[in-house]
């Protein structure tokens, strides 16, 4: 019963302090001690079983060993994007392309691209931000929408579908031994529901607040779109095949490496297409570098706070009670990655946490791993946008200058219910077909 406390005690101040911006490298830790100690774990090394230290550590330590080069290549890869404005190039073509007068969809679809093409999350909401600002201000919108926008173009259909380079299709790869193309069909069906469910309510969410008489505010404090010479579109767009098409020759032969295959050869091709348009190469890696130690050492942070959690006999008794919901075996496997990701407010941490003790438990009792696979990484984004979320604080406050009471409500209205819905879809067609 402690334990059991200790657990929602421990997630619940977890949430709290990074709703009030503490540096999850304090936060996570702190609250990982009040789990061990009210689940009876020591803190520093004994005879008589895990201590806080070392198995904290393990977890965090095992995360970045298992996964830095590839956090590493992506920031290098998304930054490089940037600097050369190959990332500006490719979503300017698109916004140009779909029109003014279509201004959510040509934020969404820029978004989609790049993240599809295995730019940092991060990476694209800087790029895309200040001419999503632009649409707006031009179309007249209300500026709280744009978070939404950003993060349904990034972390919704793309993040999580087959192919998608984004690390929350490859963890599984390591864990369950499938492809990032795992039961592809199925994922293209999802992501279709996925985009259209979205954009029709985003659209509406939007219709609504103008109909209240909501419009565009100015601020002084603005960007405005930096004026350079942009390279060509196309040597934006194709870095972002190389990326997909090593992904896709290299994945039978080396699984979860192929990602750094595939980033690598993008960081390369941009060089050969782009090196003269670099704006400050030196600059460029040495934020690339700083950002994906960031980047990195947050999720370890959470993943050890989990680390800590599994090895709490409340974590057991919680794990038990998910696998054990009757039924469909998927929809147990659901609601647990769901549930951990959700807690830790972090898609890429929750697998990391979640796969290791779900994945051999339910492909001991026959289920498919490639379809496991999917419903994993499409679990992992249904509450994984919690308020504590970094990309959802670093977009809302640091991007966008929002406040949560103002922009997440749209935000978790396209980013967990309309995954959730997604979610049900794949059960669904897994089930019958």
């Amino acid at each position: 019963m402690l334990s059991m406390i200790g657990l929602i005690s421990g997630l619940i101040l977890l949430t709290v302090l990074a709703l009030r911006g503490w540096n999850l490298f304090i936060a996570a830790p702190l609250c990982a001690i009040v789990v061990a100690l009210c689940g009876g774990i020591p803190l520093f090394p004994a005879d008589t079983g895990p201590a806080f230290v070392t198995t904290y550590m393990d977890g965090f330590a095992g995360f970045v060993s298992a996964w830095f080069l590839m956090f590493l290549l992506g920031s290098l890869f998304g930054k490089f994007m940037e600097d050369t404005g190959s990332a500006d190039a490719l979503a300017r073509w698109i916004v140009h392309r779909i029109g003014m007068r279509h201004a959510v969809a040509a934020v969404v679809m820029a978004c989609a691209v790049l993240t599809y093409g295995g730019v940092s999350v991060f990476v694209v909401a800087f790029s895309v931000y200040p001419m999503a600002l632009s649409l707006f201000k031009d179309a007249d919108l209300p500026r709280r929408f744009i978070p939404a926008t950003l993060a349904f173009g990034s972390i919704t259909f793309t993040m999580t579908s087959a192919g998608s380079p984004e690390i929350q299709n490859w963890i599984p790869v390591k864990f369950l031994g499938t492809t990032p193309y795992a039961a592809w069909e199925v994922s293209a069906v999802v992501a279709l529901v996925m985009a259209v469910t979205g954009f029709i309510w985003l659209r509406y969410m939007i219709g609504r607040a103008v109909a209240r008489g909501e419009y565009f505010e100015h601020r002084d404090s603005d960007p405005s779109i930096p004026e350079r010479d942009f390279p060509h579109p196309l040597t934006g767009l194709i870095p972002l095949l190389v990326v997909l098409s090593l992904a896709f020759f290299c994945h039978d032969a080396l699984a979860q490496y192929a990602l750094i295959v595939a980033l690598l050869g993008g960081c390369l091709t941009l060089f050969v297409c782009n090196y003269r348009f670099f704006h400050n190469l030196p600059a460029a890696i040495n934020s690339a570098t700083t950002g994906a130690l960031i980047a990195i050492g947050n999720t370890a942070a959470v993943v050890g706070f989990g680390t800590i959690a599994k090895a709490s006999p409340a974590f057991a008794v919680a794990v038990e009670v998910m696998t054990g919901i009757p039924g469909n075996a998927l929809i147990g496997a659901a609601v647990a990655v769901t549930a951990i990701a959700g807690l830790t407010g972090s898609a890429s941490g929750g697998l990391a946490i979640a796969l290791p003790v779900l994945g051999p438990h339910y492909t001991d009792l026959g289920v498919n791993p490639e379809q496991l696979h999917r419903i994993s990484s499409i679990s992992s984004g249904a509450l994984d946008s919690l308020p504590h979320n970094g990309y959802i604080v670093t977009t809302v406050r640091a991007i966008c200058g929002e406040t949560h009471k103002s922009a997440y409500w749209p935000i978790a209205a396209v980013t967990m219910a309309v995954p959730t819905l997604g979610l049900i879809v794949a059960i669904a067609l897994m089930h019958f077909f």
